[in-house]
């Protein structure tokens, strides 16, 4: 059959209630749809009930915060800046904002995030050369957690500052404690294709009060107390409005029901595709770790498999089915040529072999069904 015959199965879509139309219209009626508002101030103490942090700041994305959370840490140009080279470009593009340079660290391959043994080579590194990094970006890549006691341990021996990259890990947890807590400054993702969603979003959280303070005034506009509109140094419109901060409201209140479904469809797929010849399921969760499982993940084997990835991705486009490759890694990206980078073959080869299965939390059995039909028809388990 023709793709136009199906309805069109998407990686991690918007999935939305009516939870949020109650904060959406109450703001409407009250005309609070400024980036100021009951919504705004209600959704940031969401974020901080649910993850235990003292402080959270609600911005226009994802990437303004790890833009002011540099800032924070006293990233500025000529700095250089540590960061996995497997992760999507917005961990790395405010590195350049701040006229700074990112030195990348290649994964291990358990995780997939951020290799311990390559971060201290990396850091040992750089100090010979006379250049200690100013930060550490810590990510933890498709919801799974990285290997924090290895890595938050090195930073400190170390002095390098934190900046939690939980993009898109919320829900996720480490020896019991939400991600996006252990650095000295921390971020979760609310774009449309997040586990929760506030159409375009982003938190930056943080247990020091000073950076929620600074935070908040770069992100309005970096305005000076005085009655008339003072300026003493560049400041940015990353605050969120308080018409998406009361989708967040809405889907705050349905986290661990997300979590569940995700995990849930991840097991699914590891249950009904496991004997499929060239196939596995990864990356595995560390010990003491809880993945959200916001993407379903797999590796195909070169040796085994009958398909590459890009095969199977684009016999699941003709049934309709919207799948992905993984991160290019950034240190193969045209933007960051001639960046430093310490190793580097395990990410390049995750994104050789990897591809993302549809995975949103609205999908039915049906749906799943569907996925992995198409995906027998190229991969039929033996006989």
């Amino acid at each position: 059959m023709r793709s136009q015959d199906y309805d069109r199965i998407y990686l991690s879509p918007p999935h939305l209630g009516r939870h949020e139309l109650n904060y959406l219209h109450k703001a409407v009626e009250d005309n609070w749809v400024a980036p100021v508002g009951p919504n705004l101030t209600g959704f940031e103490q969401d974020v901080c009930q649910y993850t235990g942090v003292a402080h959270a700041v609600a911005l226009t994305s994802g990437t303004a915060a790890i833009h002011l959370g540099l800032q924070l840490l006293g990233v500025g140009p000529g700095d250089e800046v540590l960061c996995p080279s497997f992760t999507f470009v917005a961990t790395a593009n405010p590195i350049l904002y701040l006229g700074a340079t990112p030195v990348f660290v290649d994964s291990e391959p358990t995780t997939w995030n951020l290799d311990p043994t390559l971060l201290r080579s990396a850091i040992e590194d750089r100090l010979r050369l006379g250049r200690k990094p100013k930060a550490l970006i810590l990510v933890h890549l498709y919801g799974m957690p990285a290997q924090l006691t290895e890595l938050l341990a090195i930073a400190a021996e170390y002095a390098i500052p934190v900046l939690e990259d939980a993009a898109e890990a919320l829900g996720s947890r480490y020896q019991g404690r939400p991600l996006g807590t252990f650095g000295n400054v921390g971020l979760f993702s609310f774009n449309g294709n997040k586990i929760l969603t506030t159409s375009g979003g982003g938190v930056l959280v943080t247990n020091n009060a000073d950076h929620a303070r600074r935070a908040l005034y770069l992100a309005t506009q970096a305005k000076d107390p005085a009655a008339h509109y003072q300026h003493s140094e560049v400041g940015y419109n990353y605050r969120l409005s308080n018409l998406l901060a009361g989708i967040g409201r809405g889907q705050m209140e349905l986290i661990e029901d997300r979590v569940k479904k995700r995990r849930e469809i991840f097991a699914w797929y590891q249950d009904k595709l496991r004997e499929l010849p060239g196939l596995s399921f990864a990356p595995t969760e560390p010990e003491g770790g809880r993945s959200n499982r916001w993407l379903t993940t797999v590796l195909l084997d070169p040796a085994t498999a009958p398909v590459t990835p890009e095969q199977l991705r684009q016999h699941l486009e003709t049934r309709n089915i919207e799948s992905r490759p993984l991160w290019k890694p950034l240190h193969l990206q045209p933007l960051f040529a001639g960046a430093p980078m310490y190793g580097g073959a395990v990410c390049a080869d995750l994104f050789a072999r990897g591809l993302c299965l549809p995975s949103g939390s609205a999908l039915t059995d049906d749906d799943l069904a569907r996925v992995a039909g198409a995906i027998r028809d190229v991969l039929p388990a033996a006989p």
